[in-house]
This record gives structure tokens, C-alpha cells and sequence, in this order.
């Protein structure tokens, strides 16, 4: 039976309705992906891969990623909750999925790659200034990483708002950095002219070498549904959020492929030289290329972006990741501390404090196990995602199945792109999962497998666990998540915890 009702109004969790309209949701998009940043710790290991198909790889990889926007847009429509892929889960495939792919593997994602974000925040920053052996220490880096972590902990619990208006000066500057880069790399002696050979989606020479690439450009593009998190603090609430994930992902993969075929055209894909097959080069693509482009000082102005960038990112982290579970702690999923927001700031104020200060003690543990951890957290996290992203798009095909036969534009745009989409993340997670295990994937091992898949796959079967304590402390939501997120409200889920 088909239902025409309109979206639910969000429930009352605390937080400001009506705070952000579509550009600052653009922006806070933008700035949570981290363009400049992504770009430069990513495209280098993506032309190790293809050389020369890395904007191939990049295209390639945003089709997933427009086609899991899509689903993202039509959920939110009929469900603008701020826990998003937790609710949207939970209501398709019951509260096992939404908890575990939806709410922990998020979750897990957001903390590991801020705590990447942090790193690099504070080894460009300090390069920036000129404090080259300092960026060199580990110790210096880590602490520096872990104070920035408490700034954006600090500005994340005073509001979306002040977020907002911090990330238009940011997304400004990475955006301005990376056309100036793209222009100049162009223009200077002795680049080669771009060949439209380098976008042929059919010269990639096998399966693997081209799952690798598209995972690491699921990591490239990822982050903008961090954006609807705010969904129930933005204007117009079952709208914005869906047309800001688009437009956000438009605006990256033109910035991306533009940036990619400036860096080729003026460095090439050899492995000696600025050429992004060197690993150094590959390391840190800008970080190389920038000053060779743009001369010193203007060079120093993009390693300025690339630390804004990252610092942006994990910004925008630091505020998203709380509202995912607040909205777990309203449906009775999480504790009830998660659930309480300030009374002045009207921002969730324990999960705010919470994950700043488990993002702080994550960072300092993986730092410990390997200082070189950051190139398989990139990876790992590009596997997360594609789990998550490929379970939450089938949740929309599965979610709207009734109504696929209203018109085309449903059967299209609810149903087979958003189902494409999800059966496209899930090949390339299997696939890659099966690459990862061997102990010379990435950069470090333990016990002769690899880092990489232990940090993924790894994170996934801890979710698992933790998961099974999870059902013995909240019985009712596994027993009956599917009405909780259907339409309880907050005092109403409360009480059911204390029944």
C-alpha cells in the first residue's frame, strides 16, 4: 500500500531548529570532506595505483558516492532525524543493522579519521610556521593534535551556528588554494596538455589495482552526510539537507578532478622527481607540488589550506558525531547521557565532551602502535564507508519498495540508483577486505595480517561485540527499534528505559 504523508516533524532532542540554511549546510558539507586535505594525502596513493587513470579513479569513485547522495536525500525527506543512517537502518532492516552499520560503524569511522585530520592539522601547521623539526616529532605533532582536538571540542559544544560562520572563511580559503594551484600548474613550462585518455574508465588493467583506487576515492568524497546530521537545526529541514549533499558533491568532484589533471599535467605519474609515483610525492601530493607550482611563499599559503582543511574537517566531526548519538540516546539505544544538551548552547554537550576526549585517547593509542599508522587509517576508513554507505543506500531501495510503481521518477530515483549504488560500495568492500588481509597491504601487519583490514574489518567485529553487551543493557530497543524510531518521542523513550 502506498503512503503519500509528508516527513515527521523532528522530535523535540534539545537542539536549535531553524539555525543553518542551504550554504551554511553547503559549507559545513564541504568542510567536513576536507578538500584540500583529501586531496593531498590521496591523490599521490591513487596514482600509485592507476598512474595516469587517477581522474578516471576519481570519477569513478563520486559515481557511487552521487548515487548514495540520492538515497540520503529521499530518507531524509521521509525521515529528517539527526541520527540519519541509525534511524534509516534501523526502520529498513531492524535495530541489529541500524545499530551496528548505521550507529557504531559511523561512529567508529568519524573518531578514526579525526584523529587523522587532527594529525595532519598540526604537522602542517607547524610546517607552516617554519618548525620543520618539530613537525618531524612525533611527540610535538601528537600534542599539538590533541590540543586542536580540544579547540574544535570547545567550538563544536558552543553551537552549529558559530561552526557554520568558522567554516565559510575555511571552505574559502581550500577552494581559492586549490584553483590557484590548478591554474598555475597549467600555465608553468614544460607541462604536458592533458589527455582525455586519462578519464577512460575502461584502461584500468585488472580488478584489484581498480577497487583499490575507488576505495580510496570513496575516502576522497566522504564526509558530506555529515551534513545531515544538523537536518533537524537546519531550515526546512526535510529539504536542505538532501539538496546540500548533492550540490556539496558536485562542487568536490569538479574540485578534484580539475586538481588531479593540473598535478599529472605538471609532475606526471613516474616515480622519480615531483612525479606522484614517488612515494614521497604520493605521501603528500600538495605538500610537494605547491611550492614547485606556486613558488615559496604562495606554497606555504596551500600547506596554510591544507591545515585549515583538516582542522575544518574535524570541526565539523566534532559537532556531527554527537547528534548521531544523541538521536541513538533518544530512540534508547545509547545511554541517557548521550541525550542531554546544553540548556544555553542547545548542542549536544556530554557526547560533544565524550567523543573530543575519545577522539584525544584514540589518537594518542594508535600513535603508539605505529607513528606511520595515518596511511592505513586512510584506507581503513575507506572500507567503513563503503559498508555503511552500501547498507543505508539498499535501506532506501528496500525502505521505498512500495512505491516504486507510483512513477519513473520513483522507480529511479528511490529505488535503482539508490540500489546500484549500494550494491556497487558492497563489491568494492568485499573486495578490497579480501586485498587487506595480506600483511603487505598498507604499512603495518600484526600477526601476519594486515593493518589495514584489522583497523577496518576489525573495527566492524569490535562493533559486533560491543553490540551484544549493547542488547542486554537496552532490551526494548532491539526488541522493538522499528517503533522507537518510527515516531517515539524523547520523554516517551525514557520512560520505556525506566519501565
Amino acid at each position: 500500500m502506498t503512503t503519500n504523508a509528508g516527513p515527521p516533524t523532528p522530535h523535540g532532542k534539545g537542539l536549535r531548529s531553524d539555525s543553518v540554511g542551504l550554504l551554511a549546510t553547503v559549507a559545513l558539507g564541504l568542510a567536513s570532506v576536507a578538500p584540500a586535505y583529501s586531496i593531498a594525502v590521496t591523490l599521490g596513493l591513487v596514482s600509485l595505483t592507476v598512474g595516469e587513470l587517477a581522474p578516471a579513479a576519481l570519477l569513478l569513485g563520486f559515481v557511487p558516492v552521487l548515487l548514495t547522495a540520492f538515497a540520503f536525500r529521499e530518507l531524509n525527506r521521509r525521515m529528517p532525524d539527526c541520527g540519519t543512517t541509525f534511524v534509516w537502518n534501523t526502520r529498513a532492516f531492524g535495530p541489529v543493522t541500524g545499530w551496528l552499520v548505521g550507529g557504531w560503524t559511523l561512529l567508529i569511522a568519524t573518531v578514526i579519521v579525526m584523529t587523522t585530520l587532527a594529525q595532519v592539522g598540526a604537522a602542517t601547521f607547524l610546517g607552516f610556521l617554519g618548525l620543520d623539526a618539530a613537525a618531524a616529532s612525533t611527540f610535538v605533532v601528537t600534542a599539538v593534535a590533541v590540543l586542536l582536538i580540544a579547540l574544535v571540542t570547545t567550538v563544536a559544544y558552543r553551537g552549529v551556528q558559530l561552526a557554520a560562520h568558522v567554516q565559510y572563511a575555511m571552505v574559502g580559503l581550500q577552494l581559492l588554494a586549490l584553483l590557484a594551484f590548478g591554474v598555475v600548474a597549467f600555465a608553468r613550462d614544460g607541462a604536458t596538455a592533458p589527455s582525455l585518455g586519462w578519464i577512460n574508465p575502461f584502461a584500468f588493467e585488472g580488478l584489484g589495482s581498480f577497487a583499490e583506487a575507488v576505495l580510496l576515492c570513496l575516502f576522497i568524497y566522504w564526509g558530506w552526510d555529515a551534513l545531515i546530521t544538523f537536518n533537524e537545526e537546519t531550515v526546512d529541514s526535510g529539504r536542505t539537507p538532501g539538496r546540500a549533499a548533492v550540490v556539496s558533491t558536485l562542487i568536490l568532484v569538479v574540485t578534484y578532478v580539475f586538481t588531479a589533471f593540473a598535478a599529472i599535467s605538471f609532475a606526471g605519474t613516474g616515480g622519480v622527481g615531483l612525479g606522484l609515483g614517488n612515494e614521497e610525492t604520493a605521501a603528500d601530493a600538495l605538500g610537494r607540488l605547491a611550492p614547485e607550482v606556486l613558488g615559496d611563499a604562495l606554497g606555504r599559503a596551500v600547506a596554510l589550506a591544507v591545515s585549515v582543511s583538516a582542522v575544518g574537517a574535524l570541526l565539523t566531526g566534532a559537532s556531527a558525531v554527537p547528534r548521531t548519538a544523541l538521536s541513538m540516546s533518544a530512540h534508547g539505544a545509547l545511554p541517557a547521557a548521550f541525550a542531554r544538551t546544553h540548556p544555553r548552547f542547545r548542542t549536544p554537550a556530554f557526547g560533544t565532551v565524550f567523543f573530543g576526549i575519545a577522539t584525544a585517547v584514540v589518537l594518542v593509542l594508535l600513535t603508539l602502535v605505529s607513528a606511520d599508522f595515518l596511511g592505513d587509517a586512510v584506507l581503513s576508513i575507506a572500507l567503513l564507508i563503503a559498508f555503511y554507505y552500501g547498507i543505508t543506500s539498499l535501506a532506501c531501495a528496500w525502505h521505498f519498495r512500495r512505491e516504486l510503481r507510483n512513477s519513473s521518477r520513483d522507480l529511479l530515483i528511490k529505488g535503482v540508483l539508490p540500489a546500484a549504488g549500494g550494491l556497487m560500495m558492497l563489491a568494492a568492500f568485499v573486495r578490497s577486505a579480501y586485498d587487506m588481509v595480506d600483511p603487505g597491504y598498507g604499512s603495518t601487519s600484526v600477526g601476519g595480517v594486515g593493518g589495514v583490514f584489522l583497523l577496518g574489518v576489525g573495527s566492524i567485529l569490535l562493533g559486533a561485540g560491543v553490540m551484544l553487551l549493547a542488547r542486554t543493557r537496552f532490551p526494548r530497543f532491539f526488541r522493538d527499534g522499528r517503533a522507537s524510531v518510527a515516531g517515539l518521542s524523547v520523554p516517551e523513550n525514557r520512560a520505556r528505559r525506566r519501565d
